[in-house]
């Protein structure tokens, strides 16, 4: 489901594989799994050290696993469950953080990638995008609490929201979601260790950087704590809009 490598103090986390990377349990389990390793070694070596998040395929992450989910009324809880605790490990781990975005982040998934420090977007495919008005989703109250965190503009962040707007690499950085639109996927990783690698010379104390991360992002943590939209789903609803798509 995701690999992890070392570039000298830059770990890559790459979700492998050619599907859409669904954020199902299991794919979520591997993630955190990868995240508590690189903040174990982290801590053992009182090293400096960057994450680098990235993907092989077509896409970065289409967002939650809904065919998985709308089989079982208890399984939108899990998986909301499981992807909070990601984003909470993600905002925790004593290094910057950078999502390298080599395909579509949906939903989600650019609540995913969003969640990183710093985001890297390659400009030749893949757009990032709320899909969640087109496909019949409320959208829970703690996304919207990112997408504000995250994107300075209210007009931005209401088009996101409310029109289902696809933004490209492009329209991404000239609306202030991302830092940098790379000419390739490859690009888009090299670009993104290169950042790493510089924001490691700083040495800045692991848990000094973590300890102001969790300071800006206070109000997404508290949002965090309830997810209102899985303790009241309608799975037929759902599924009605889903297939009217």
């Amino acid at each position: 489901m995701c690999s992890l490598e070392k570039r000298d103090n830059v770990y890559i986390l790459t979700l492998i594989g050619d599907d859409q990377h669904r954020l199902n349990p299991t794919l979520l389990d591997a993630i955190s799994a990868a995240l508590h390793r690189v903040r174990s070694e982290t801590i053992a070596t009182s090293s400096s050290s960057a994450l680098i998040t990235t993907s092989h395929g077509k896409f970065f992450s289409n967002g939650y696993d809904l065919d998985w989910s709308l089989s079982d009324p208890s399984r939108p809880k899990i998986m909301s469950l499981k992807l909070r605790s990601v984003i909470k490990d993600l905002l925790s781990l004593p290094m910057p953080t950078i999502a390298a975005i080599t395909g579509h982040a949906s939903a989600a998934g650019a609540i995913l990638a969003l969640s990183h420090d710093y985001v890297y977007m390659r400009k030749d495919r893949g757009f990032i995008y709320m899909s969640e008005v087109d496909i019949g989703l409320k959208l829970p109250a703690w996304f919207v609490t990112v997408l504000r965190c995250k994107i300075g503009s209210p007009a931005v962040w209401r088009d996101l929201v409310l029109r289902g707007r696809k933004l490209t690499a492009e329209m991404a950085v000239e609306k202030g979601v991302i830092e940098a639109a790379c000419e390739s996927a490859e690009m888009t990783v090299e670009k993104a260790v290169e950042l790493g690698e510089e924001l490691v010379m700083r040495r800045w104390k692991g848990h000094v950087y973590a300890d102001n991360r969790l300071t800006v992002f206070g109000d997404v943590l508290k949002a965090m704590e309830f997810d209102e939209i899985v303790e009241d789903l309608d799975l037929n609803r759902v599924r009605n809009n889903m297939a009217r798509l």
